[in-house]
Order: structure tokens, then sequence, then C-alpha cells
């Protein structure tokens, strides 16, 4: 079932993107007065920021695997231009509820709430990672205080949020982002502030294989004078990314690394165990994990990432 639904996402989305495409460059000249086809990015500059860089995927057990593409991201200040985005993505206040900043107004300058994504293109988004930047005032001074990881699979068309420290941050695996890892083990991460470059670099540890594997984005800020026009600089890169999810799944496969089930159909509390295990993880942090594997009866004190998991918009993104 779930092959026929990615089958038909594939010709259904084909067949839109084509179509679309087509219709680009007369979206692009009428673009005032068509507004409502770009797929509600239109493009104004505003409270925007333009990245391009590499995402490099390596997996090391049990064999080793890596490949690298090109991607082009928009930064984007919730606050001032939060008409940029569709529905399926958190407003500046939501994130800042979320991540329990103030987003505090300094010299006249209000310390925004940002999110790094990879906008829609000709009718389509798909976006593993999206990454929301939560700043709060400390001593006058701005600081990243929190970020919020978005994380989409695929095909299955689930997302799970939650809340991490930039700096460094250790999180239960909560969602089967592949057919060929399961369950088990932790998400490491660690984010840069954006600035002319940012880098975001995720490794899974596993409790038999260790940490096998590893996902790191680089990229450098683009100046908006060498991009003509926003909806030409992301065409088909939500397509791209997609054609390159699916081509080294299919790698995979063929060199017989074992599929694993969604765990719906194998272990329905999968989501709680992920969150139980979460809290475990973060009594560690705080020095309160005993020897029998539990937290202390008061674990108020303990902070968990706070996972919240949704159905994605279709198509899947």
């Amino acid at each position: 079932m779930e092959l026929l639904y990615l089958v038909g996402s594939i010709i259904w989305n084909s067949l839109i993107s084509c179509t679309l495409s087509l219709l680009l460059p007369f979206q692009i000249l009428l673009r005032q007065g068509l507004s409502c086809l770009s797929s509600s990015w239109d493009g104004d500059g505003e409270g925007l920021t333009l990245y391009e860089g590499i995402v490099w995927h390596q997996r090391r057990r049990p064999i080793q695997h890596s490949f690298e593409y090109k991607v082009r991201y928009a930064l984007i200040d919730l606050d001032r231009s939060s008409h940029l985005l569709s529905s399926n993505h958190l407003s500046a206040d939501e994130a800042r509820k979320v991540a329990g900043t103030t987003g505090t107004v300094y010299q006249c300058n209000y310390i925004r709430s940002r999110l790094l994504t990879i906008p829609p293109s000709v009718g389509y988004e798909q976006n593993p990672l999206s990454l929301y930047y939560c700043y709060e005032l400390e001593s006058s001074t701005s600081t990243l205080k929190k970020c919020i990881a978005e994380v989409t699979n695929t095909p299955w068309g689930e997302r799970v949020s939650f809340v991490f420290n930039p700096n460094s941050d250790v999180a239960a695996k909560s969602l089967h982002v592949s057919p060929f890892m399961d369950m088990e083990g932790n998400w490491k991460m660690k984010a840069t502030i954006p600035g002319d470059d940012l880098s975001v670099i995720i490794t899974v540890q596993h409790p038999d294989l260790g940490e096998y594997f590893c996902a790191i984005l680089r990229a450098q800020r683009v100046s908006s004078s060498k991009v003509p026009d926003h909806m030409l600089f992301f065409w088909l890169m939500p397509h791209k990314v997609a054609v390159w999810i699916y081509w080294h799944a299919f790698k995979l496969w063929w060199n017989n690394i074992p599929f694993v089930q969604h765990p719906r159909y194998t272990n329905p509390a999968y989501r709680e165990e992920a969150a139980s295990r979460d809290k475990m993880i973060n009594c560690c942090k705080a020095g309160d994990f005993k020897t029998s594997g539990l937290c202390p009866r008061d674990d108020r004190n303990v902070t968990t990432h706070q996972f919240s998991w949704t159905d994605a918009k279709w198509p899947w993104s």
C-alpha cells in the first residue's frame, strides 16, 4: 500500500510540476496579478536571506555509503515575512511559545524567530528537515537560545517537531525516517548561528552500530543582487531532494541493506517509548539517572525535547 502511495505521489507531482513549470515564465511576469498561483511564495525579499550549499550523508555501517548534493535554502524572518509561508509551518509566535523564548524589543530591533526551509516549487514541497532559530535578549545581546527541528519522513507523510540546544544536544530518535534504519538510538545535533554561512550537523548514535550515520548541511549566503527571481532560484529544488532520497534508498536496497518496516505495524507504542527514552537521556544529562534506570520521583527540573507528532501536509513535505 505504501508503495502504491509513493508511485501515485511521484506520478501526480510530476504532472503538476511539469504543467506549472510551463506556466512559470507567465507567473513571473504576472506575479503581482497571479500571486495566488505561486504556492504562497511571492518572493518579495522582505525578511528573506538566501543560502546555497551542500548536504552530505555518510553511512558507516553495516556498509560504507556516502553521497552529497547541492541545495538551496531560504532563511525567513517569521515576524516580517510570515506571508511568504503556508500554514504548513509554525508562525513566529507559535515558534517562540514552543521554544520558550521571549522575542524582546531592544533598541527598536525585534529579537526575531527565523525559519530555515526549502520553499515549495511548482506545486511541490519536500523538506526532510526545517529548522527554527529562536532568539532571546541576554545582557543587551541577541542570543540564539533554542532551535526547533521539524523532521518529516519520506514517504510516510509524518512529522515530528522538538526543541533542542543548538550548541549541542542529544534526543531520542522519534521518527521512522528511513526504511534502512530502526528506531533504536539517538540523534546528536548541532547548529551554528546563521550569518554569512551556516551549518547543521546530525549524527545517529546506535546501541549496536555506534555512531553509524552522519548528515551535514553547510551553506553560504547568496547576495540578493545575484538572484533575479526567487521562484527561479528555487525551481525544482524540492524535487531534486526527493530524487536523491529515492535514488540512494534504491542503492542501499540493491546492496542488501536490511529493510526495516515502519514501527507502527510492529510496535504501535514506538512514540511513547521514544519519549520515555528521551526522558532518561535528559535525566542522565541532569545527573539524576539512577541505577534502576528511572528518574527520581520529582523530575520537574528535567527538561525534555517536547516531541510533537503530526501528519505532514500533502504533498508530503
